[in-house]
């Protein structure tokens, strides 16, 4: 039994511990052996995920909480063609390891029946060839090698979606898997009420600006086959897309059959689609599942094969002709996609029977799609509570053997329309840090409308925080450089190295200028002697705002705003025209500025008492009644 000295207080008891002689020692700081995704020399100790080993199955993972699905002890390499043999024996060949090296670290390859030409990455990969496009990958992750990803590939975990004819035009292949930085989908496309194919094209370019990974095509009016081809000659980067909605386009529902399937992907795959959704994973026999759901089967191609199903009262076509369409994929090099037509279109209706018996189907046909040699990633939930994301993001792991993880979200909580793009971007900064590999934006229209083109800028940028945020906590190495240059350059008060540093320089150079256009040694925020950042550089002893490069200079008036600046702050609505106009024009405004045409208000050129009266002039609103909406003869407590 342990006696407490209740005589001491909390910390002195822990200070003496002599096995701890530092507060992060006493206080059992969760490392896990993953490496410090940022700087050395710097404070913190570092992600408190897994060790990292790429080439095994927990690469990049979160800890599990208890009761959380264990890993596969399978991957793509159990599940190889007939007639395919192991050209050496190693610990995956038991199907228990889940790796490509043998004891002694030497990659595992196969041998194909003789006169065998490969055509997709993973039959390259099983072969032990280093394609261009893994080489590509390897240089744009920074840190993976290509072999590292030629082995990612292999075993399943990771695909690098670049069909054949896509190759041919402006694509700049890349990779999606849990060894690789989290990746982010935007959706657009044009509806029957909106939109059209000039539009989409000039959405497609507006979400490569602001970091769309990969682009989904979805849509469901106009021309849709024109639509899809200007996207796919204008792209850079992969483009998915539905079939199902093609196929039913122009004709009943119950008029889908085989042969339309089989055409519409053929056409589809021909054009260059680099992924396909397909709703295979819905059965017949599951349908029951979804009787008592509170918002039913939210899924358009999932509805429309579930409606299929039911007037023809037959299984889904989709799964039973799987090896038919798993052969026409090969053909092109095109990447399952793996559609989740039973994911919960609410909260209430999370991780039920529906959606996991769905998951259950889809792991049989990620095997049989890797037997074809075609690579797979699977789609997952949509709307689930907190607190079972990771138990959704485990059981997928080893249901689907690894294969990589594309989620919607997903949201964890419905009452926030308009807002949805921060609803989901929680849950998907928890479900890329417990090990989904993609994430499909939401944008601010979720469940209202098709989103216009300042929806999407403002989904990808919710959704690059949250996969920024989880590479960071996962510790991939480089990844947290950016922060640390970022922070090293607020600690400086280096504002046009913090704006250059910003993802959006425009709203960041903006939203500063809106209160205060000089570039000084204090914000708009505490002003000048309230600022701890400046306050921290006067103190010599600290090192804070002193990392060489980044020193600033002496206070001087910031440049005029830029056209897209000067749009960013009418849209905020803050300030009056002329105001932005001033800042536009940079004539005398609203700071005053000294002889040198420096700014007056910076305590290097004007005395404490000037300083203060500056700041309480120009940079303070004293009534703050009219920006809140409150009436003057209302009084704010």
């Amino acid at each position: 039994m342990t006696t407490v000295n209740t005589n001491q207080t909390h910390v002195q008891r822990l200070a003496a511990n002599p096995q701890a002689d530092t507060p992060t020692a006493r206080f059992a700081v969760p490392t896990r052996g993953a490496g410090n995704p940022g700087d050395d020399g710097v404070t913190t100790p570092g992600s408190f995920a897994n060790k990292a080993e790429v080439g095994r199955p927990l690469t990049f993972s979160s800890p599990d909480t208890p009761n959380m699905p264990q890993v596969s002890p399978y991957t793509a390499w159990d599940f190889l063609p007939e007639g395919w043999t192991i050209e050496a024996a190693g610990d995956h060949a038991s199907g228990c390891a889940g790796h490509n090296q043998d004891a002694v670290g030497q990659f595992i390859r196969c041998v194909a029946p003789e006169g065998f030409e490969p055509i997709t990455q993973l039959e390259s990969a099983r072969l032990g060839i280093v394609t261009e496009q893994m080489r590509r990958v390897a240089k744009r992750e920074g840190h993976l090698t290509p072999e590292q990803v030629r082995d990612e590939v292999a075993a399943g975990r990771m695909v690098i979606p670049a069909n054949l004819t896509h190759l041919k035009y402006n694509l700049d292949p890349m990779a999606i898997g849990r060894a690789s930085k989290t990746k982010v989908n935007a959706n657009m496309g044009a509806s029957p009420v909106s939109s059209g194919t000039d539009e989409e094209v000039e959405k497609l370019k507006w979400a490569e600006k602001w970091g769309a990974d990969t682009v989904m095509d979805l849509s469901t009016g106009g021309d849709l086959d024109e639509c899809r081809e200007a996207i796919l000659r204008n792209s850079t980067v992969p483009i998915g897309t539905v079939p199902i909605y093609s196929m039913i386009i122009g004709r009943k529902l119950t008029d889908l059959d085989e042969q339309i399937v089989l055409d519409t992907l053929e056409h589809q795959a021909r054009q260059g689609v680099d992924y396909f959704t397909i709703h295979a994973g819905v059965r017949k026999k599951d349908l029951k599942y979804v009787k008592n759901r509170l918002i039913g089967i939210v899924s358009r191609g999932g509805s429309l094969l579930a409606k299929w199903m039911l007037e023809k009262n037959r299984d889904n076509l989709m799964y039973t002709m799987w090896d038919d369409i798993c052969e026409l994929m090969r053909r092109h090099d095109v990447t399952f996609s793996i559609g989740d037509g039973m994911r919960p279109g609410g909260l209430a209706d999370a991780t039920d029977d529906a959606q996991l018996a769905e998951l259950e189907t889809i792991g049989e046909l990620t095997e049989r799609a890797w037997r074809h040699g075609v690579q797979v990633m699977v789609e997952g939930p949509g709307h689930v509570p907190l607190d079972q994301i990771e138990y959704n993001m485990k059981l997928q792991r080893r249901l689907c053997h690894g294969a990589p993880f594309y989620v919607l979200g997903p949201l964890v909580t419905d009452v926030f329309p308009g807002y949805d793009h921060i609803t989901s971007c929680i849950g998907a900064t928890n479900a890329a840090y417990h090990g989904a590999s993609m994430l499909c934006y939401v944008t601010p229209k979720e469940h209202l409308g098709l989103p216009k083109k300042g929806d999407v800028k403002e989904g990808c940028v919710a959704y690059k925080i949250a996969a920024h945020a989880a590479d960071v906590a996962l510790g991939i190495p480089g990844t947290r450089h950016w922060d640390d240059e970022l922070t090293r350059a607020r600690a400086a008060l280096n504002w046009e190295k913090h704006f250059e540093l910003a993802f959006d320089t425009d709203t960041a150079r903006a939203y500063h200028d809106e209160d205060l256009d000089v570039d000084t040694d204090f914000c708009a925020m505490c002003g000048h002697d309230w600022c701890s950042v400046r306050i921290s550089k006067e103190i010599q002893e600290f090192a804070s705002g002193k990392a060489e490069g980044f020193e600033r200079g002496k206070p001087v008036k910031s440049g005029a705003l830029s056209a897209e600046q000067q749009k960013i702050l009418e849209q905020r609505g803050y300030l009056k025209p002329e105001e932005i106009h001033k800042l536009a024009s940079k004539v005398k405004g609203k700071v005053a500025s000294g002889d040198d045409g420096k700014a007056a208000c910076h305590s290097d050129y004007v005395d404490d008492e000037d300083a203060k009266k500056i700041q309480e002039e120009t940079l303070v609103q004293v009534d703050v009644r009219p920006a809140l909406g409150i009436g003057k003869q209302d009084r704010v407590y």
